[in-house]
C-alpha cells in the first residue's frame, strides 16, 4: 500500500456508518457504496481547501506540509515548524493563521521572555483595593511562537500547560482558554548559539513537527514571480472562522476508528520503544496524538474511517520528533524519521478482508 498524501474524491456514503473495506466490502454488510453524499464530510473538505489554497498563496510548492499543518489543526492539536531559515516557517504559521477569521497572537521569543510575558500576571488594583489579571497573548484561538527555543526552559515551560489542559493558572487561579486553541512554533534547528533545546516534556506535547525544506526550481521560480512585487501576506484573506473550525474538529471526533486499527496504532508506538537505537522511545500521549491525527487524515481524504494508509500518511509527523537517539545511532548519522519508515515497513499492517474484519500482515508487502 502506498501512504495516502493527497485528498481523494468524497465517498458517496452516509457520515458515521461503517467503514468499506479495500475490497469495496462493507464491514458488517451494513451499508452499501450508493448511499448518498454526506454534507458534512463534503463541507469539511471544502473548508479545507479553501484553507489549503489560501496557505499555498504564501507557501508554494508545498503541498504536504500544508496537509500536516491542516492534520494538526482538525486532530486540535499544535504544530512544530522546524528547519533553516529563509524557507518560510514563519510564512507558513501566520499564512494559517490569517486563513481563519479568529483572534491570533504572535509571541517573538527571546533569551528575556519571562513566563508572565505568556500567561499574563496580576496587577493591582488601586480604585478596587484588589488584584486583577491581564491575560498574556496566549489567550487566543492560534499562538504563533517563533523561535521558540529562543527563550529559556523556565519560559518554555509557561507553554506545558496551556498546550496539555488548555487553560492557564496564576496565583493559584485557573483560567479556561478558548476553543480552538492552537500553538504554532518555530525553532531553527542549525543555529545554536544563544539557544535552548526543547525539552522531552515541550517536544512531546506537539502533535506533529514539519521540517519545509527547500524548494525545487519550478516552485522557487513561481515564487520570484509571484512575491518579487508584493507580499502575498498583505492580501490573504480569512475563508474561515473559529465557529467552522470547531464544527469541522466536531466532525473529525466521529471518524470511525475500528478495534484493529486502535491496535496497530499502539504495536506501532510500542515498536518504537524495544528500538535499540532509542534512548527514549514514543509515549502514550503520541499513540493518542497518532489516532487522532490520522482521524483528521481519514476526514481530508473524504472518508468516514481509518485505514492504515491514515496512520502511515502522518506517522513520520508525529512520531519522528518525540524519539531520543542513542550517542551510537547519531555517530551512525541514523534519523527518527528513517527508524519511523522502518517500523512501517515491519510491524504488521491490517488488512481488509471481504467481509470487513482484518487480518494482520507483514507490512513489507505494502
Amino acid at each position: 500500500m502506498t501512504p495516502s498524501t493527497q485528498p481523494a474524491a468524497l465517498p458517496d456514503r452516509t457520515f458515521g456508518q461503517g467503514a468499506p473495506t479495500a475490497g469495496g466490502a462493507v464491514p458488517g454488510g451494513a451499508h452499501s457504496p450508493s448511499t448518498r453524499p454526506d454534507d458534512v464530510l463534503g463541507e469539511l473538505h471544502t473548508a479545507v481547501q479553501r484553507i489549503a489554497a489560501n496557505v499555498e498563496k504564501v507557501l508554494v510548492g508545498k503541498p504536504d506540509v500544508v496537509r500536516v499543518s491542516l492534520v494538526a489543526l482538525l486532530s486540535e492539536g499544535h504544530l512544530l515548524v522546524e528547519d533553516v531559515p529563509g524557507v518560510g516557517k514563519t510564512s507558513l504559521a501566520k499564512a494559517l493563521a490569517r486563513s481563519i477569521d479568529c483572534t491570533v497572537s504572535r509571541i517573538q521569543f527571546t533569551p528575556d521572555l519571562l513566563p508572565s510575558d505568556i500567561t499574563g500576571s496580576s496587577i493591582y488594583n488601586r480604585q478596587g483595593n484588589e488584584f486583577e489579571f491581564r491575560p498574556g497573548p496566549v489567550f487566543a484561538n492560534i499562538v504563533v511562537g517563533d523561535e521558540i527555543n529562543r527563550a529559556s526552559p523556565k519560559t518554555q515551560s509557561a507553554l506545558l500547560e496551556c498546550m496539555e489542559e488548555h487553560q492557564v493558572t496564576v496565583d493559584g487561579k485557573t483560567y479556561p482558554l478558548g476553543a480552538p486553541f492552537m500553538v504554532i512554533a518555530t525553532q531553527n534547528p542549525i543555529e545554536m548559539e544563544g539557544t535552548y533545546a526543547l525539552p522531552e516534556a515541550q517536544r512531546d506535547r506537539f502533535t506533529a513537527r514539519v521540517s519545509i525544506g527547500y524548494p525545487d526550481p519550478a516552485a522557487e521560480l513561481a515564487m520570484v514571480d509571484e512575491h518579487a512585487g508584493n507580499n502575498p501576506m498583505d492580501e490573504l484573506r480569512p475563508v474561515s472562522d473559529a465557529a467552522q473550525i470547531l464544527k469541522l474538529v466536531q466532525t473529525v471526533r466521529r471518524v470511525h476508528l475500528s478495534q484493529e486499527i486502535r491496535k496497530y496504532a499502539v504495536e506501532l508506538v510500542s515498536a518504537t520503544r524495544r528500538l535499540p537505537e532509542l534512548r527514549l522511545g514514543a509515549s502514550p500521549r503520541s499513540t493518542l496524538h497518532l489516532v487522532r491525527a490520522a482521524r483528521a487524515q481519514a476526514a481530508l481524504a473524504g472518508r468516514d474511517f481509518v485505514v492504515p494508509d491514515d496512520i502511515h500518511a502522518v506517522a513520520v509527523p508525529v512520531l519522528a520528533h518525540r524519539l531520543v537517539l542513542t550517542a551510537e545511532a547519531q555517530a551512525a548519522r541514523r534519523s527518527p524519521a528513517d527508524l519511523v519508515r522502518a517500523l512501517l515497513q515491519r510491524v504488521p499492517v491490517p488488512q481488509a478482508t471481504p467481509n470487513g474484519q482484518y487480518n494482520q500482515q507483514a507490512g513489507t508487502n505494502r
